[in-house]
């Protein structure tokens, strides 16, 4: 029976159409396709300007897609925006609601800010493949390590205050790229690993807390957690753009004999830091301190794995869906190393990094909203199968293309759009799979033992020095595992 009272409906799918609308021209201005990097002569730069707005619009494969595919998103995204009863929506939640979608925007937003650039400006600076897949491990690992703890850290010292930490540390971050000492890159990495374990686990933490201490109703906590990833899509998609054309404002130049530099794809970076050094007083002033039931601390973690071990054995499913979870994030982490030169690689002149990003998150976002609007009824494990495959099947295109010796940007960036959107409906439907899979009070243990092999596989596939080809082959191999396994805990039921 439906019900009489009107329905609250978020606008987020209507605002990410305009904003990355908007965005879209400004970084599509004359001049934002052109590469960054230290000027030979004023004059190159404009003549690289020449063909004007329209050349840019329909002259590539990036520009070409990016119109229809912001389409389809916000179809996708109005059709599976988040609803709650407007009756049952008490006094006081728009506020909290607000207050706290805000600081998660300006926060998530300024991560996102950092994706396109990050390989782009280690090369321009001059680092080998093999050392700049040394400083993404780097910060895969601190965030990984960071992860197996920083929750209980966060319920000791409080939500507030960690979320403060993780704006004071991501600035500290990002004021490292704007050298090319490798020493202060790494310390860069290490420090913006731990900020992301902090980003993805203190944040919705703080808001679970302070939305029961409330007691606004579980529904509404639903609700809430959409509005969350809608905002976290728009911030990614928004991202890439304004880092397009921030990117491009300023070439990358050389501050006198020092090794500090400004402009080009260090920009992104600084505009990072300043949304950081705004979220600050906005959660300072606006959010109340909340903890833990008791921090964990190094006894509880300890007593959590070795649950997390024995659940291990208490079913074959158990660790056959960790070895598929392992096998899945570790070809993502590999993918987010290896897309950018991919890209290069198939490019006369450099592409568009940040349109590029938008897009991927465009597709990410068209992934998480079919998966979205799928009858409750089918089991996630079919549902995940076709995804897994999928996924294997686009990387091992892109693997193919690469192979070929005359790559194709054009059916690189379909592969990679294709891989894009599995992750987005991997990532809802996976979490529906473990939550039915591993032990309610063993899961935390779990999924810390579940990046045991995750991190291998990371370690594997980037610091091994493989060829794009290969690297990517792997991947297509190791998603080919990872649907074989869910198969095999699909057929079990």
């Amino acid at each position: 029976m439906m019900s009489s009272h009107p329905v609250r409906r978020s606008r987020a799918p209507v605002t990410t159409l305009c904003a990355a609308a908007a965005a879209a021209a400004c970084a599509w201005a004359p001049g934002a396709m052109t590469h960054a990097t230290i000027p030979q002569n004023a004059a190159d730069n404009k003549n690289a300007h020449a063909n004007g707005i329209m050349s840019t619009l329909c002259g590539d494969v990036y520009s070409t897609v990016f119109w229809p595919l912001l389409v389809v998103t916000a179809c996708l995204a109005w059709r599976t925006r988040p609803k709650a009863d407007a009756a049952e929506v008490p006094a006081g939640f728009s506020s909290f609601q607000f207050r706290y979608l805000l600081a998660w925007f300006l926060c998530v937003g300024a991560d996102w800010l950092q994706g396109p650039y990050v390989y782009a400006l280690y090369a321009s600076y001059g680092y080998t493949p093999s050392e700049i897949a040394r400083l993404f491990v780097a910060g895969f690992g601190s965030s990984m390590i960071c992860g197996t703890f920083i929750g209980s850290v966060a319920d000791a010292w409080g939500r507030k205050l960690c979320a403060l930490l993780y704006c004071v540390l991501y600035i500290a971050a990002c004021a490292t790229k704007h050298t090319d000492n490798y020493v202060f890159l790494m310390v860069g990495r290490v420090l913006g690993g731990a900020a992301t374990s902090l980003l993805f686990s203190t944040f919705e933490c703080w808001m679970v807390a302070e939305h029961n201490r409330r007691i606004f109703g579980e529904g509404l906590l639903r609700y809430m957690f959409g509005l969350m990833f809608f905002v976290q899509y728009l911030a990614a998609i928004g991202a890439g753009l304004l880092a397009q054309a921030a990117a491009t404002a300023i070439p990358l130049t050389k501050l006198g004999d020092h090794s500090f530099f400004y402009g080009g794809y260090t920009t992104p970076f600084l505009l990072s830091a300043l949304l950081l050094v705004i979220a600050i007083p906005i959660i300072q002033t606006h959010w109340d301190e909340n903890y833990g039931e008791g921090g964990q601390g190094e006894s509880g973690i300890l007593a959590s794995l070795k649950k997390g071990g024995e659940a291990m054995f208490s079913s074959w499913k158990v660790p056959v869906i960790g070895l598929a979870v392992s096998a899945f994030e570790g070809s993502m982490y590999a993918f987010v190393f290896n897309w950018t030169p991919a890209l290069d690689a198939g490019a006369d002149t450099p592409p568009p990094h940040g349109l590029i990003f938008s897009a991927f998150m465009m597709a990410c976002m068209c992934g998480s909203s079919i998966f979205g609007m799928l009858d409750t009824s089918i089991a996630p494990t079919k549902a995940l199968v076709p995804v897994v495959v999928a996924a294997a099947i686009s990387l091992g295109m892109v693997a193919l293309s690469l192979g070929q010796g005359a790559a194709s940007a054009a059916a690189i960036f379909a592969g990679f759009l294709a891989f894009e959107a599995c992750v987005g409906a991997y990532f809802p439907c996976m979490g529906t799979v473990k939550s039915q899979v591993v032990p309610e009070d063993c899961r935390a243990g779990v999924y810390n033992l579940y990046r045991v092999p995750l991190n291998a596989f990371v370690l594997l596939l980037l610091l091994t020095d493989l060829s794009l080809a290969t690297a990517f082959t792997a991947c297509a191999g190791l998603l080919a595992f990872a649907g074989v396994a869910v198969l095999a805990v699909h057929l079990a039921k």
